[in-house]
């Protein structure tokens, strides 16, 4: 590439000059190429060391003048290739014009602008599709992927200098951290070191320091530990390469890939060395935490950040802090961590002005609110473009107000049926069910008909007036006044000033007239709501008298929903949370329902109307409890693992007895996913809700030790888990809440509180505040941080269970072993994600089903099949190898999808590595009948339809056609049954459609566990072509053999001989009736499309079943082929290789051995047959000519057919056939040579490839 020309003062140092002239040298790196010597060692261990090798390419091209000492670099080059195309443009060019000057410096000026000019000129044709990578970044991206052998789909984000630990001894090198991989490389005199590891790979991310390791990263695999240190930036790194893994454990999770954010706003001045995906991913981490702390919608983006000070008038200060603008919202956070918090939403704000500045208040900017509130900021960096950027935002605000704005907010949203209601995405395909619980119930979901559309269920079922009037009414009217008069002080609403004082009152308890309101407001789903207007009620319209697994679930949990409260003793109650549950499944079909998620749901319908549950419960699932309410719960193993972390740090003594009885895993989910809502007395549990919506994980988390700790005696004396469990139970059960002005509902648990003295009770506020004076200094942010941690160990302990369980489920039927199928999961799983991040919208790499089983939710396409095959195979055909690979495809893939699974995948692998020779023959065998030939792959297929007499008049389906020829035809089926299978097969097909048909899936499943053990009379015959093609493959099998000359002639001898017995078999088989219907069939019937006639086969296995007296018939055929075979194997035995009475005349031994050069076997020909070069390419020609018209006429043998028996005995016979098929071949080393291809990795005498620029 050229240069901007840069200045060298020691144009010898480290350089070989190679050619010149008088105004330029190209020279070549010392150590670059062969040879260098010691020099070259060092020279190379100096570019990986110092990184000269992003700077300096291994080429490169100076201009010089004659009397000067200075030169200057103007190109450079990865290659000698590239670098010559630049000194030859230099002399064509160039040497001419520059020799008429007479000024050096007019030379070397002249040189300069026209290099600068050349580069202008490259820049603005690459201008479109180049981003805002810096020149070296884009240097080190490629040597990257030279190094590493990655495609171009392989982003670099960042690369860092460190040292690797190998042993004890440390390797200077240069990390890469990619989208999808971690990779190392080092080359110290000689010594290379070159480390490729994917992220779905990493188990376990630490930074520590020992004595042995200064500051370093420790990365581990499930095979190895590496280590890194000695970075510039320890923490940028560590920072990054948590990021990245994380992204990888969500592909695992869920099957999202990587997708940069194109809408990033361009740096206004540019970044050195930052890459755009390391801004993406930069901004990715801001807007993450910007969201987790003011609870806002997942799709909100920070704009920019900035240093201020906030006035607040409960306390008369300015408070420093920083705010935070995005599209729809200003937040403000002060420095000290409960001082306070506000968020401004723009949809409320009405004007934005700049004050007038002075030295006590510079740079203030006044916003004032709808609900006529005014916030003063003032100590603004940059006020006027703060300004701008508001202003360009609430231009962007909908002008329209969203219903509920200007509400009380104790008042309830409007109904939003009223409202426009926004086009949905729709939803997953789903069968509407005439029996369905939900078809019989078409009530319109508006607030006249459905009275919690309006209020919570609370409000409809009144409370007893006599507890309203009692203390507790009192004690209750005076929580309401406290928090009146905090509205007062700190305002109501999205804007409220959120102090230390906010929480006191929510520790304390919230009002029950409150409760929905602030639930609302704390967790951020007001914002959802109010933006969202109509959106749950089109949702509940959508998925009325819908019917899917989900809904089903739903139904079964209903009335296991907090069935001793009054509210869902009821109808009523029970409806309301059957809309909801059902809306948020048809939301997020990723999560549909989860158990737990019934119990949460009912608690919220409490409180809140139904649209209000509705964006509570989006609020819970989506962010606050991330991951919870998937089919495998990992968001509550995440916590779980945090809560085991935080018992060993925070209760050590009890740490380790807890472990030995197995309870944290116990208790942590019920109480997790339920929010102590199943363990403990209603009136308590809704208390820890008031506090979780305020605080999140953390209050939770924080709760669950102090309950530890207050029973840690107990619990230190317990002798298994069953004691642990009932101790825990009992104390959670006598958990209450003496304010509470409900009437007590009867607790479930309350059974195991057992025994002659009576329990002690525990107030819920005491038991909160404990746990704030103890466990209170827990933070947010060390969750999130713990929570990364634990999530690369669940989700990869998860993998692991799900590689167990695939293996387990397969390996019954598969001859490999338990060691060898976890190596071929590995493998297989590898390339599936490979194509999820390399592949071009293949359907293996669409979204995977997580609710299907574990062996299901990996599945490849032919592509990755064929490159899997050619890198595993026994079979080695050469050029012909990805032809058999995508007919062993073809023969495993029996529902058509152009997908197979595991079980497939190993299936096929099985075929050719176990067995003895009869089975691998058979799967050889059926690699060259249909489906897995696709009869485009012969040259001759309308000739073959030919052969068959019958004219199948019923139109039979493909999918029922390929089944009745497929691994697991069945020879007992009956015509009867034939025919009515063919009949219904659509019908059969179509109804499996449906999920209500689960009686279809029963009886596949019951077939499919039925041992269909096939023998070798169940294989249908091979006609000619079938088996030309057969021969080809085996050509092209044994081309690398070491005894390729053995396995040639035996081949011949056997084809040979074959030919011969189809030909005597030829004369059995034609029979005058048949030929008349031949005539028949030939004159009546217009050639038909290939799509729309069935194959050979086909045809061939409908005559054989629809002719049940040609069955006796061939059964004698068979007999005398048999004995044809044993005289014509002695003969063959005894030399003589011609047949006398034969029309076939073949090769001798002799011409065969003469033939050394094996591109093309032994001419045979049938009378009207030639194979020419079967081990290239097959190629049928006529006798009788050459022509189009002779080669689709009748040169294919239609009569003619061989089968799998006579086959067998012939391939017996010959000793080098039967070695070669039965020899062992260890697929464990296949599988490590496989892994060392996937990467092409640069040897140590080629590390000069790194040296690479541009």
């Amino acid at each position: 590439m050229w240069l901007g020309p840069e200045e060298v003062l020691l144009a010898g140092a480290l350089w070989v000059t190679e050619r010149a002239n008088p105004f330029f040298l190209l020279q070549r790196r010392r150590g670059h190429g062969k040879g260098g010597g010691l020099t070259g060692l060092l020279v190379g261990t100096l570019d990986v060391v110092l990184d000269s090798s992003a700077r300096v390419a291994p080429y490169r091209i100076l201009h010089q003048t004659q009397d000067s000492q200075v030169y200057w670099a103007v190109a450079c080059g990865s290659s000698r290739k590239e670098i010559t195309k630049h000194w030859e443009w230099l002399e064509n060019n160039l040497l001419q014009t520059l020799s008429i000057f007479d000024n050096e410096e007019d030379i070397t000026t002249f040189v300069k602008g026209k290099i600068h000019g050349i580069i202008a000129e490259e820049n603005k044709n690459e201008q479109p599709q180049n981003e805002e990578d810096p020149g070296k970044f884009k240097e080190a991206e490629l040597k990257m992927r030279k190094q590493f052998g990655m495609p171009e789909v392989e982003k670099l984000v960042n690369y860092y200098s460190c040292s690797y630990w190998k042993g004890r001894v440390p390797r200077q090198g240069w990390l890469y951290l990619t989208v999808n991989h971690l990779c190392f490389y080092s080359f110290l005199l000689g010594k290379e070191v070159t480390l490729v590891i994917q992220w779905v790979d990493v188990t376990q991310l630490e930074k520590n320091a020992t004595l042995l390791f200064p500051e370093c990263i420790k990365v581990s695999t499930r095979d190895s530990e590496l280590y890194f240190s000695m970075f510039l930036n320890i923490n940028e790194t560590f920072k990054l390469m948590e990021q990245l893994a994380n992204i990888a454990m969500r592909q695992l999770l869920d099957n999202e890939s990587f997708l940069q954010d194109k809408s990033l706003p361009k740096p206004r001045r540019p970044l050195k060395n930052i890459s755009a995906l390391k801004r993406d991913l930069d901004a990715r981490a801001k807007n993450e935490c910007y969201r987790a702390t003011f609870r806002l919608p997942k799709d909100e983006c920070l704009d920019g950040h900035t240093d201020c000070t906030l006035w607040t008038p409960f306390n008369k200060m300015h408070i420093p802090g920083q705010m935070f603008v995005s599209n729809n919202y200003i937040c403000f956070a002060s420095r000290a961590e409960e001082a306070c918090h506000l968020i401004i939403p723009l949809r409320e704000v009405t004007i934005v002005e700049k004050a007038d500045s002075s030295s006590v208040l510079p740079s203030p900017l006044s916003i004032s609110t709808k609900s006529k509130m005014t916030f003063f900021f003032a100590n603004l960096k940059d006020r006027d473009f703060l300004v701008q950027r508001i202003s360009d935002f609430l231009q962007r605000t909908p002008s329209k107000k969203p219903c509920g704005i200007d509400r009380e907010w104790k008042c309830n949203v409007a109904d939003p049926s009223s409202e426009e209601v926004p086009e949905l995405p729709s939803s997953s395909p789903l069968a509407v069910s005439p029996t369905s619980a939900l078809s019989h119930r078409p009530v319109s979901f508006c607030a006249g008909q459905v009275p919690t559309a309006s209020q919570g269920l609370l409000k409809l079922f009144r409370r007893n007036s006599e507890e309203l009037s009692g203390p507790k009414g009192a004690k209750e009217k005076m929580k309401e006044e406290s928090w009146n008069i905090h509205f007062f002080e700190y305002g109501r609403g999205m804007c409220m000033y959120r102090t230390a004082k906010t929480r006191e009152l929510v520790q304390k308890g919230i009002p029950e007239n409150l409760r929905g309101e602030l639930w609302l407001l704390f967790s951020g789903a007001w914002n959802e709501m109010v933006t969202h207007p109509g959106y749950y009620a089109d949702l509940v319209e959508k998925s009325m008298g819908r019917y899917n697994l989900a809904t089903e679930e739903i139904e079964r949990d209903l009335h296991r929903s907090m069935p001793e409260h009054p509210a869902f003793q009821n109808e009523l109650g029970i409806a309301a949370l059957r809309r909801v549950l059902t809306a948020y499944a048809f939301r997020n079909p990723t999560i549909g329902y989860c158990q737990a998620m019934n119990i949460v749901t009912s608690v919220l319908l409490l409180y809140c109307n139904e649209e209000e549950a509705f964006w509570l419960l989006v609020a819970l699932c989506e962010r606050m409890l991330p991951d919870y309410y998937n089919t495998r719960v990992v968001g509550a193993l995440v916590d779980q693992g945090i809560f085991e972390e935080l018992t060993r740090e925070y209760l050590p003594q009890l740490s380790e007895k807890m472990q030995d009885l197995g309870v944290i895993s116990t208790i942590s989910l019920s109480w997790f996913l339920t929010l102590f809502l199943s363990v403990m007395p209603f009136e308590s549990a809704v208390v820890i809700v008031d506090c979780f919506f305020y605080e999140g994980i953390k209050f939770i988390l924080q709760v669950s030790l102090a309950i530890l700790d207050a029973n840690m005696d107990k619990l230190l004396q317990c002798c298994d888990e069953g004691e642990a469990m009932t101790i825990l139970g009992r104390y959670l059960d006598n958990v209450v809440n003496r304010q509470s002005v409900s009437p007590p509902i009867p607790h479930l648990h309350a059974l195991l509180t057992s025994g002659d003295d009576p329990p002690l009770e525990i107030d819920i506020f005491e038991l909160i505040k404990t746990s704030y004076e103890k466990f209170g200094n827990l933070k947010a942010d060390d969750i999130e941080q713990m929570r990364f941690k634990q999530r690369l160990k669940v989700i990869q302990s998860l993998e692991d269970t799900a590689k167990k369980s695939v293996v387990r489920a397969v390996s019954a039927d598969i001859g490999f072993s338990m060691e060898e199928l976890e190596e071929l999961y590995v493998v297989f799983k590898a390339k599936y994600l490979m194509s999820c991040y390399w592949g071009n919208n293949r359907a293996a790499a669409a979204r995977r089903d997580q609710s299907l089983p574990y062996l299901e939710q990996y599945r490849i396409d032919v592509e990755q099949f064929t490159e899997l095959f050619i890198s595993l195979t026994p079979w080695a055909c050469g050029a012909h190898t990805p032809v058999l690979a995508a007919r062993l495809f073809r023969l495993l893939d029996e529902n058509r999808d152009s997908l197979i699974n595991f079980k497939e995948f190993v299936t096929g692998m099985s075929g050719m590595y176990h067995g003895d020779l009869t089975e691998k023959l058979k799967v050889l065998y059926k690699l060259h009948l249909p489906p897995a030939l696709n009869p485009e792959e012969t040259e001759s297929a309308l000739e073959a339809t030919s052969y068959f007499t019958e004219d199948v008049t019923t139109e039979v389906s493909p999918f029922v056609s390929e089944l009745d020829i497929c691994l697991h035809c069945e020879s007992q089926e009956t015509q009867e049954d034939k025919g009515r299978r063919n009949e219904n097969g659509p019908d059969k097909e179509e109804k499996g459609t449906s999920p209500q048909d689960y009686r279809y899936y029963l009886r596949m499943w019951a077939k499919e566990k039925e041992n269909k053990k096939e023998t070798i009379k169940d294989l249908p015959k091979m006609s000619q072509e079938q088996f030309i093609e057969l021969c080809k493959t085996l050509y092209n099998m044994f081309s690398e053999d070491p005894v390729e000359q053995e396995l040639y002639h035996a081949i011949a001898t056997v084809a040979s001989l074959l030919l011969r017995i189809g030909e005597v078999g030829k004369k059995f088989s034609n029979r005058p009736t048949r030929k008349s219907e031949d005539c028949k069939a030939n004159n009546t019937q217009d050639p038909v499309s290939e799509e729309e006639s069935p194959t050979s086969e086909q045809s061939q296995n409908s005559a054989v079943e629809q002719q049940p007296q040609a069955d006796h018939e061939d059964k004698a055929t068979t007999d005398t082929q048999r004995e044809k075979t044993q005289q014509e194997n002695q003969t063959l035995g005894d030399g003589s290789g011609e047949g006398q009475s034969s029309p076939l005349q073949l090769l001798s031994d002799d011409e065969t051995k003469d033939d050394m050069s094996m591109s093309s076997y032994s001419m045979v020909s049938t009378g009207s047959l030639q194979c020419e070069d079967i081990a290239d390419d097959t190629v049928l020609v006529g006798c009788e000519g050459s022509s189009a018209a002779a080669r689709y006429g009748s040169t294919i043998d239609t009569d003619w057919s061989i089968s799998f028996e006579q086959i067998l005995a012939s391939m017996l016979t010959e000793t080098a056939l039967v070695n070669y098929f039965e020899k062992k071949v260890n697929i464990l080393q296949k599988i490590k040579d496989q892994k060392k291809v996937e990467r092409q990795f640069s040897s140590s005498s080629d590390y000069e490839l790194s040296s690479v620029s541009g």
